[in-house]
């Protein structure tokens, strides 16, 4: 139901509640049977009958496996050759332990990452507010959320007060969306314009709001979200394609004859690649990442696309300012000295704003609005608190920043009187420019906004007591312009490098975010992904091309903005039917199946959410995209010493199988043959103490 165009009244009416007391408890009780518990269904995990089921099956086991009943029934009706049965035995259960054993240390490790705590959430029911699990919600249930807070489930917005909601889990978007109970959404609105509505596990940044649960569980948005991944199949990985061809090819050499067939298998060859990729797994834990899956290690290989996302992953996920401007001074970068004005305007920035960072042990804790935080951290850098900004000029009034002023305004007591601070967006604040003054601003707010910088600007209004008239309008008028500063998020300082690492390595970046198109843009002109020639594409334009233009035309583009989760899955799919290899990168909901759908999923670690963790193939704990870098290295370090294990082998016994066909024709004798064997054995065995001890 699109509950974003109906009237609220009508919601009330649907959902069968009051828009005052809530539901009642034996109401809320008898819709959780209907519609079950506010969460998701958890994928089966694979029991251990399960594992031991899909080693088996794999193509190379199984030859093995022919290859020892073969055995056994020749050594049944001979009498001897029993050791060969039990060594090929022997090897299919280790290459079995092993492959469940680091399959199940994987699984550990990520368990160890996700965040088992409970989630509480206040609800109004029988008129009475209390807390409850966010599991109990039910469609109907009024809730009450503030700053902090994290939304247990997707609701309309009763009434709201300086709303702002983080949603990048869900869109990718590193900015908080400003929220409104009276906004007019129509059904076409993508998911990051619906203004009138709040998602299931997004974050409340600033103001509160009260609002009606319209979907629990799986029919949430990340509910969507988590049956679209569930629908995405993971394709066979390179390593396996190949090794199934080779065992292929060595099925029909070993319908020679029996007794070739068993000389003709290379019974250690899926014992020594499984070890072969563990070590991989074990220099890749090292480097700080956790393979889910072991046939990753070679995969990651042979990628020549990384599909990543922006926010949290290319980028910081922390808005820095990164220019300011004063009047009567000159734009200057923030690593530079500030004069008495620069400083005067930040400090104003700084007092009118709601956002507190408090460092510990050398980690930032931040509270508040990215925008204003990035605002508090620039003052720290320069050497000041907000504590003590504030004790030197007390706030003694505020009126919240607002989604139609698209302003916020404090009043603080200082020395002499009152001084009145307005920020906020450049076009809004009702300045008394001089004309002169009005062309340099705009001047520089459009030099700053083609950087693809967020530009807040500042005004004062200096009182010799305090206003009587304490409404907007007159606060906010004829107020007197003091400057502005440009901020972004800033992409991570090993980015570039990373990127052109992996250009030089033969691999394609590209882009993938639900962030705005000049800002991407820029960010990926900055890191070195959208180079001379490439373009850039918004989701809206995706949506309008067919699966079959994209895939024609998918080497064009480098980066994607305002992108839903089916599109990135789209993108994946265009790239694969071009005959390349894909990893995805990131860390959000929005992100779990594209990284389900591509040949190599990495989940960040520390930012990533539990479902983007379980649909990943691997898991980068330090969140670094260069660590995507070495992933890379380390399993072309693997392929090239399970190529060379496989030449080692295919050489030895096929040269054992050519001296037995001759030995069979020309009618040498047993010990001509043995000596032969011997003699063979012997140069492989030093050829292969050779390969080993060289260095990759």
């Amino acid at each position: 139901m699109k509950w974003m165009e109906k009237e609220i009244q009508a919601i009330f009416t649907a959902l069968n509640t009051n828009a005052d007391k809530g539901l009642t408890g034996a109401a809320a009780s008898t819709k959780k049977a209907e519609v079950g518990p506010n969460k998701f269904e958890e994928g089966q995990k694979e029991t251990l009958l399960a594992k031991i089921g899909h080693h088996l099956l794999e193509i190379t086991t199984i030859i093995l496996l022919v290859a020892a009943a073969i055995s056994l029934y020749l050594a049944v009706t001979t009498g001897y050759g029993y050791p060969k049965v039990i060594v090929i035995l022997g090897i299919v259960v280790l290459n079995m332990v092993l492959g469940i054993y680091q399959e199940n240390n994987a699984e550990r490790a990520l368990e160890a990452l996700q965040n088992m705590n409970a989630h509480m959430t206040l609800v109004v029911r029988d008129g009475v507010k209390q807390e409850i699990d966010a599991t109990e919600l039910v469609p109907g249930d009024i809730i009450e959320l503030g700053a902090g807070d994290m939304i247990p489930a997707d609701a309309r917005i009763i009434e709201s007060s300086s709303l702002q909601v983080e949603e990048s889990a869900l869109t990718g978007e590193s900015l908080p969306v400003e929220k409104d109970a009276n906004a007019i959404v129509s059904e076409k609105s993508p998911l990051g314009d619906r203004f009138n509505m709040l998602f299931s596990g997004c974050l409340v940044t600033g103001g509160r709001a009260r609002a009606i649960v319209v979907e629990t569980g799986m029919d949430t948005e990340m509910g969507k979200i988590a049956s679209l991944i569930n629908a995405t199949k993971k394709t066979e990985t390179p390593l396996q394609k190949r090794l199934k061809e080779l065992a292929k090819r060595l099925s029909i050499v070993a319908l020679i004859a029996v007794s070739l067939a068993v000389a003709a298998v290379p019974e250690t060859l899926p014992v020594i690649v499984t070890i072969t990729l563990a070590y991989g797994v074990q220099n890749m834990v090292k480097k700080n990442t956790i393979i889910r899956r072991i046939p990753a290690v070679e995969t990651i290989e042979n990628t020549s696309v990384i599909c990543s996302d922006k926010t949290g992953t290319l980028t910081q996920n922390k808005m820095r300012i990164q220019q300011i401007w004063s009047v009567g001074m000159t734009p200057k970068p923030v690593e530079e000295t500030f004069d008495t004005s620069e400083n005067e305007l930040l400090e104003m920035l700084s007092l009118s704003n709601n956002a507190t960072i408090e460092v510990t042990d050398g980690v930032e804790n931040i509270i508040g609005d990215p925008t204003e935080s990035s605002i508090i951290r620039l003052l720290n850098e320069k050497g000041l608190t907000k504590k003590e900004l504030e004790q030197k000029s007390p706030r003694v009034f505020e009126l919240p920043f607002d989604s139609e002023r698209k302003l916020m305004t404090t009043i603080h007591e200082v020395e002499g009187g009152f001084l009145s601070i307005t920020k906020g967006a450049f076009d809004r604040i009702p300045v008394a420019f001089s004309e002169e003054l009005l062309e340099q601003a705009r001047e520089i707010h459009d030099r700053f906004a083609e950087k693809a910088l967020r530009v807040i600007s500042v005004g004062y209004k200096c009182y010799a007591e305090m206003p009587e008239d304490l409404t907007a309008e007159a606060l906010e008028r004829d107020v007197t312009f003091a400057g502005m500063v440009g901020m972004i998020d800033p992409p991570r300082p090993e980015s570039k490098r990373a990127v052109s690492e992996a250009k030089r390595a033969g691999i394609k970046t590209v882009m993938i975010t639900g962030d705005h198109i000049v800002t991407a843009s820029a960010i990926a002109r900055e890191i070195g992904i959208l180079e001379e020639g490439d373009k850039s594409i918004t989701g809206t334009e995706l949506a309008e091309m067919s699966q079959e233009e994209l895939e024609r035309t998918v080497r064009d583009y480098a980066v994607y903005a305002r992108v839903s989760p089916e599109y990135k899955i789209r993108i994946v799919q265009a790239w694969q039917k071009n005959g390349e290899v894909v990893t995805m990168t990131g860390d959000g909901v929005n992100d779990a199946p594209a990284l389900k759908a591509a040949d190599v999923g990495a989940a960040m670690g520390i930012t990533g959410t539990d479902v983007s963790k379980n649909a990943a193939d691997m898991v980068i704990t330090d969140d670094n995209f260069a660590t995507i870098v070495d992933a890379v290295s380390e399993g072309r370090t693997a392929y090239e010493n399970i190529r060379k294990t496989i030449y080692f082998l295919l050489s030895t016994n096929f040269s054992q199988i050519f001296i037995m066909f001759i030995a069979i024709t020309l009618g040498w004798g047993a010990p001509v043959v043995a000596v032969q064997l011997l003699l063979i054995n012997v140069v492989a065995e030093k050829s292969r103490h050779k390969r080993l001890c060289s260095p990759l």
